[in-house]
């Protein structure tokens, strides 16, 4: 059995989630896939089934009732990964902003240089986004900025969401404690990594904005990242 999965969460990813799938498979690291799909209206759930036969016993399927968030999505994966002999865990969008061939790259991170967490960073080396309109390149930018200083976090990209956990990282932070379900469930992950103790690499990646399908971004998952970092500070410092 491969010591590596990764979680693709899906909602409404007809258009992009058998190409996800294949170029994850082409990818020089034996692994699994693991699609936690929300139930989505446009059968991206029945497309995975089919592709399961092609896949068999590499590609599985968690399907849940209703969209009730990234964080909830990732949480359900998690537990799935932990209940199995998984080393190695990953996290990928399915709209290709994340590109399948720096698994390898976060992999290697984690395996060979000792990471507990790597991190597919779009800030470690300047400014690599690509397609993305200028307002929305800023907000993340500033956003990891104030994550950084509020936090306390050596981290140039403090809400990526292209990441590799070792199993020991997550057996460490404690799963059913996670409050956060939009961008700042990535930052309330990394902060309890981090508060762990854990070497955290931030490998320079480049995101590509997805060119099929609709963008998950809301204005209540911005303001949760913006309010919610400084209350988990301020717990952290009451636990300390």
């Amino acid at each position: 059995m491969p010591d590596t999965v990764v979680i693709i969460p899906t909602y409404n990813e007809i258009e992009n989630v058998e190409a996800i799938i294949r170029a994850v498979f082409l990818q020089p690291v034996d692994l699994h896939i693991l699609i936690v799909d929300d139930n989505s209206p446009d059968l991206t759930g029945l497309k995975v089934k089919e592709l399961q036969k092609e896949f068999e016993g590499k590609l599985f399927l968690e399907t849940r009732k209703e969209k009730s968030g990234l964080g909830t999505a990732y949480i359900h994966g998690f537990n799935w990964c932990l209940a199995r002999d998984y080393r190695y865990i990953f996290e990928m969008d399915a709209d290709f902003s994340h590109n399948p061939d720096d698994v390898i790259k976060l992999y290697n991170a984690c395996h060979k240089e000792g990471a507990g967490l790597s991190i597919g960073s779009r800030y470690v080396t300047g400014v690599n986004v690509v397609n993305w309109p200028m307002g929305r390149v800023l907000m993340s930018y500033l956003a990891s900025k104030y994550v950084r200083f509020i936090t306390g976090m050596n981290i140039q990209d403090t809400t990526a969401g292209f990441v590799c956990y070792k199993r020991e990282v997550l057996e460490a932070i404690d799963l059913k404690t996670i409050k956060f379900i939009g961008y700042a469930f990535q930052i309330e992950m990394k902060f309890k990594a981090y508060l762990k103790g854990f070497k955290i690499i931030e490998v320079p990646v480049i995101f590509t904005d997805r060119t099929r399908g609709e963008s998950k971004l809301s204005s209540s998952i911005i303001s949760e990242a913006i309010f919610g970092v400084i209350s988990m500070k301020i717990k952290s410092l009451f636990k300390k």
